[in-house]
């Protein structure tokens, strides 16, 4: 079983100020997305890749069924069922979004980018809650882990753009009269800079409500994912910050972010959520 989450900063803050019966799911669960995610690295086959994802759906399926074979689903079994929580469903969203960055597919609308992050955190995020806090609805954790991808998605634009993956629709770049291949050139055009200043704002307020949304008597269970968030939304914040200039970097760590998260965490145990008026204000690095 991994210890913790060896990156990024996130998700390893996440770990850190997360209850001790939520660590090792938690690290589980992140051990399988880098399990999966090894498929899209540079060098590999794409044969071997769509083999690779090929058996981790078939492994899905089984995990879904209560019959894991890898160590790390079989892991994750033993540790929700017990919690009580049901065999496992919902990791074959996994490998739904990692087919579709091998492919290199843009999002048509923001309904394809919306169901592309929801899959993610009805993989990610409905398992954590389940353990912890069996009474938040999984509807809610789906939306709040949907809101969590999206802005880490946003936070990595440019490198992905140049791995051939375009995180915003081609319908809202069209609209803006934004070609698509702008996302790999830095520094952004001013209206590819207003646009993503605009969705930056707008994703860190929506995460936010669906932090505060939680109930005040789940939010110290699930403190470690309220400190993701809160982590998440300070990158977004500094990388809003450098525009029209683009980060090069996916892990945007900063020096305080230790610190931002140990207030997260707190405000999380105070049942208190996330203040969606802090996050808009410029972060220090």
């Amino acid at each position: 079983m991994p210890d913790r989450p060896e990156s990024p900063s996130a998700r390893a803050l996440a770990w850190l100020y997360s209850p001790a019966a939520q660590r090792a799911p938690l690290a589980t669960l992140c051990a399988i997305e880098s399990e999966i995610g090894a498929s899209l690295r540079r060098g590999l086959d794409h044969q071997v890749a769509h083999t690779r994802l090929a058996w981790w759906a078939e492994e899905c399926a089984r995990c879904a069924a209560g019959q894991p074979l890898h160590p790390l689903t079989r892991e994750l079994t033993v540790l929700l069922s017990a919690a009580g929580a049901a065999p496992v469903g919902g990791l074959d969203g996994l490998v739904d979004t990692a087919l579709w960055d091998l492919a290199s597919a843009p999002f048509e609308t923001r309904h394809e980018l919306t169901g592309y992050c929801e899959r993610w955190g009805g993989a990610m995020i409905e398992p954590l809650a389940r353990q912890a806090a069996p009474a938040v609805p999984r509807e809610q954790a789906r939306i709040l882990g949907a809101r969590l991808r999206e802005l880490e998605l946003l936070v990595a634009l440019a490198p992905d753009a140049r791995c051939g993956r375009l995180r915003l629709p081609l319908e809202e770049l069209d609209r803006a009269q934004i070609p698509p291949e702008s996302l790999a050139r830095t520094p952004f055009a001013s209206a590819l800079a207003s646009l993503l200043r605009e969705r930056h704002g707008q994703l860190r307020s929506a995460l936010a409500a669906s932090v505060d949304a939680l109930p005040s008597a789940a939010q110290p269970s699930l403190r470690g994912l309220v400190v993701w968030a809160a982590i998440v939304c300070a990158q977004s914040v500094r990388v809003q910050g450098r525009l029209p200039r683009a980060s090069l970097a996916r892990d945007h760590h900063a020096p305080l972010d230790g610190w931002r998260a140990w207030r997260a965490a707190r405000r999380a145990q105070a049942g208190r959520g996330l203040t969606a008026r802090r996050l808009s204000l410029p972060v220090a690095s």
